[in-house]
């Protein structure tokens, strides 16, 4: 037997299952071991250079080169610790981020808003379905997947951060900031889908970033213009806005975002954003909440936060409360030289930036910076549009289906028979029609515009006679379905009146949208398809064509006909 051979066998076998349980770690669990990556570029870091380790700065690639290159001498002279992307492609992306890395002497940390994937800042990539509409699916396992393919596509641009998932409980219909951003009203609810979000990215190897602490869900004002302030009891705050984000800090993750609100039952200090707030960041979340992970501010160019306190205020008082990562400040290099007089004066100690800066660059370390990266353009395009990530989506669209009226109702649907196919707030024929029109062969299809008049209205009543069933669609034609959607009054009278008649109906819209559409409860059929985009307008073809069955309920409460949890 030789021995010599086995003993070098099971060596490697003992490596290779060392191996495999490190990169199984989570991000939380490496902040606890020793490191001599991160402990080696600490020690070359002097004092101005460990606080520029704490601000992000936007970066494009759709603003032209001056831009750009704006951005890279920000990099060289400031030697800033990341970036946040924001509109832009793909290939671009990758290209300037390879350059922007060749530029940093500290590797930097590439991060991006994608709540609903890459596809909701740069173009040719994949858009996954609105929170909203994952909190109607009842498959956990849908959502934990989607996770998973979010994380393939933010690494494969070289990208090591998500602002993501939104954990804020949507109690709010008015709310114009959060809405169809949220998974619901419902805090378990919201709880259990972001932590399903959350565990498919952080297994992707992906950081995360819950937000917006402590829950910016219950508000009506957008803080991008102003500070919105909640004025709820500390008790009220503790069992309800905060749960989603205790839940999943019990279940290791990595970052928090902190939202730009003044809660005076957290802090009294008159006209405070929550981020500048240090009984809020240190107290509760650190503290009380035992939260160990990166601590993120929200963009500190929000009115939200620079109302109050001008000229780089913000950013010093938002070190002092307690974050470790300052996004888009107004002027970095203005900031970073107030701060470092705040470490000189005492008035910040230099063991609060030394915290953050060593929990920056663990994340590097974590996200593999460690090693100089590289990125290619090969094959991009077909990286970032696999087609199982593409079927993902679908079965996303599939799984949200709200079925609030009619299950039964819709049995009577024949295939064989008469029917009229209607698309209302389009201006021309929609995704919903040609699929319905595949399988319903003995049909006609109409559009009226969101701007419909009586006559254009009256046009197509004249021939509704002639059929035995009808569909309609109702499309909200803007980017981002929010409140508010625009149809003509007459439009409005059209589908009330059409309630009688032996119709469907089908929203491809957000649902608090509901309320403005008088007499939709009580149409004999109505399915909730949240969004405009075409696999949610197959999805509910497939339902309404009786291939699929709806199994989402409805995450948010619109009135006293449609509630929370509905779905037949």
């Amino acid at each position: 037997m030789n021995f010599k051979k086995i003993f070098s066998l099971a060596l490697l076998l003992a490596l290779f299952t060392i191996t495999v349980n490190a990169q199984q770690k989570s991000y939380i669990e490496t902040l606890n071991e020793p490191n001599a990556w991160v402990d080696s570029v600490f020690h070359k870091l002097n004092r101005r250079q460990k606080i520029a380790q704490m601000f992000f700065v936007r970066a494009l690639t759709n603003a032209g080169k001056a831009y750009e290159d704006s951005i890279g001498n920000v990099i060289k002279k400031e030697r800033i610790g990341g970036l946040v992307f924001f509109q832009g492609g793909p290939g671009r992306q990758v290209n300037l981020t390879n350059n922007y890395q060749s530029l940093a002497k500290v590797p930097l940390l590439i991060s991006l808003d994608g709540e609903w994937g890459l596809g909701m800042r740069l173009d040719s990539t994949i858009s996954y379905p609105y929170q909203m509409a994952l909190g109607a699916i009842q498959n956990k396992d849908l959502i934990y997947r989607m996770g998973i393919a979010v994380a393939a596509d933010f690494k494969r641009v070289g990208m090591h951060m998500n602002l993501a998932p939104d954990v804020d409980v949507n109690n709010n219909a008015k709310n114009p900031v959060i809405n169809y951003r949220s998974f619901g009203e419902n805090k378990y609810n919201v709880a259990v889908k972001g932590a399903a979000y959350m565990k498919g990215m952080q297994d992707g190897g992906l950081l995360v970033t819950l937000k917006h602490f402590p829950g910016h869900g219950d508000t009506d004002v957008d803080s991008h213009a102003d500070l919105p302030q909640l004025n709820f009891t500390r008790a009220r705050l503790d069992s309800l806005e905060m749960y989603p984000f205790k839940e999943l800090i019990n279940q290791g993750a990595s970052g928090v975002m902190i939202a730009h609100m003044n809660i005076p039952a957290l802090d009294t200090t008159l006209h405070l954003p929550s981020t500048l707030s240090k009984p809020i960041v240190t107290g509760i979340l650190k503290q009380d909440l035992g939260f160990k992970g990166i601590i993120i501010s929200d963009a500190m160019e929000m009115k939200g936060v620079v109302k109050y306190f001008k000229n780089g205020e913000a950013d010093v008082r938002a070190i002092e409360a307690g974050n470790d990562i300052l996004e888009l400040s107004e002027n970095s290099d203005r900031s970073i030289k107030l701060v470092r007089k705040a470490v000189r004066s005492g008035r910040i100690p230099m063991e609060r930036i030394d915290e953050s800066v060593r929990k920056i660059l663990m994340a590097k370390y974590y996200a593999g910076l460690n090693v100089k990266p590289e990125l290619s353009t090969a094959n991009l395009a077909e990286d970032l549009k696999k087609p199982e990530h593409v079927a993902l989506v679908q079965e996303l669209a599939d799984a949200s289906m709200t079925m609030l009226r009619g299950k039964q109702f819709m049995k009577t649907f024949a295939l064989e028979k008469r029917t009229v196919i209607i698309s209302i707030g389009t201006t021309g024929v929609t995704t919903f029609q040609r699929e319905l029109g595949k399988h319903y062969g003995n049909s006609v299809m109409f559009t009226l515009d969101k701007n419909a008049t009586a006559n254009n209205i009256a046009a197509v009543m004249r021939e509704l006679a002639m059929f035995d069933q009808i569909i309609i669609g109702i499309h909200d034609s803007r980017i981002r379905p929010g409140n508010g959607m625009v149809l003509s009054q007459d439009l409005k009278m059209f589908l009330k009146s059409m309630t009688s008649q032996n119709a469907v109906f089908a929203l491809f819209a957000n649902p608090y949208n509901l309320s403005a559409l008088s007499g939709l409860e009580l149409s004999k059929g109505l399915v909730v398809a949240y969004q405009k985009e075409d696999f949610m307008q197959k999805a509910a073809a497939d339902v309404i064509s009786n291939i699929k069955v709806p199994n989402g309920k409805l995450p948010v409460s619109v009135n006293a006909f449609f509630k929370y949890g509905d779905g037949e």
